[in-house]
């Protein structure tokens, strides 16, 4: 569903990504999982065309995302949740972006209803909280009823109930068909639900794979983040406040 090769950019001197590689098998939640700084954000701007890569390629569905003809249908992204006109109403901010692409009203009020702003429907996002607002980015994300979804760090200000519901739901649009890649500096949040991890320090990717291999050759007891922490010892120089 979603192939990574070669990608990098380098902004002055620093290079922020470095030969990026990895890819996204459909029907599967994917994390992307790094410490703050480690390249995530970058790499997926690229991935959506955001930002223009120095070197390196990004196929969705078998053509880069600048080429689908309905990428909404193929492609839900929520990349920063705080990027909202404060003065619009919830549902007025999603019937913008659904009459970018086509999409009626009725899908506005379903996929509301989805995260659970029904009943702020009519209010102006200035007031919402961020765990609110990350609810709406991921309803903006959701409009197309896309086969992917691209997400960064969007349990991001969510309160344990609001974790919780997110990786139900990401789960059971997985398993309906749909793909999830998602970001976070957090392997507890995804160690309860990932299929396939992706781990990038320092702008490289260090190691992926199934939570299964990753955790193959684990000590007895050892949890997912101190596998990690073992199997990139040598990659990064990890803060107590890495993950």
């Amino acid at each position: 569903m979603l192939s990574v090769h070669g990608l990098t950019k380098t902004y002055g001197s620093a290079k922020v990504v470095d030969n990026v590689t990895f890819s996204v098998k459909t029907g599967s939640v994917t994390g992307f999982v790094g410490p703050n700084g480690a390249g995530k954000s970058t790499t997926m701007k690229m991935m959506l065309g955001l930002v223009t890569p120095d070197a390196g390629t990004v196929n969705v569905d078998g053509v880069p995302f600048t080429e689908l003809t309905k990428p909404a249908a193929t492609v839900g992204a929520m990349l920063d949740a705080s990027q909202i006109h404060k003065g619009r109403t919830a549902r007025n901010h999603l019937r913008c972006f659904a009459a970018l692409s086509n999409i009626s009203n009725d899908r506005v009020d379903a996929v509301l209803e989805m995260v659970g702003l029904t009943s702020v429907a009519k209010q102006r996002v200035g007031g919402f909280s961020l765990g609110m607002r990350q609810r709406l980015g991921l309803a903006v994300a959701l409009l197309g009823d896309p086969k992917l979804l691209i997400l960064d760090e969007p349990a991001n200000g969510l309160d344990p109930v609001g974790i919780r519901w997110l990786r139900e739901s990401l789960r059971a649009y997985a398993n309906r068909g749909g793909t999830v890649f998602l970001s976070s500096h957090l392997i507890s949040e995804l160690d309860q639900f990932a299929d396939e991890l992706v781990l990038i320090g320092k702008g490289q990717i260090v190691t992926s794979g199934s939570v299964d291999d990753l955790m193959a050759g684990a000590a007895i007891g050892q949890s997912l983040e101190d596998r990690f922490m073992d199997l990139t010892a040598d990659h990064i120089d990890y803060q107590a406040s890495a993950f």
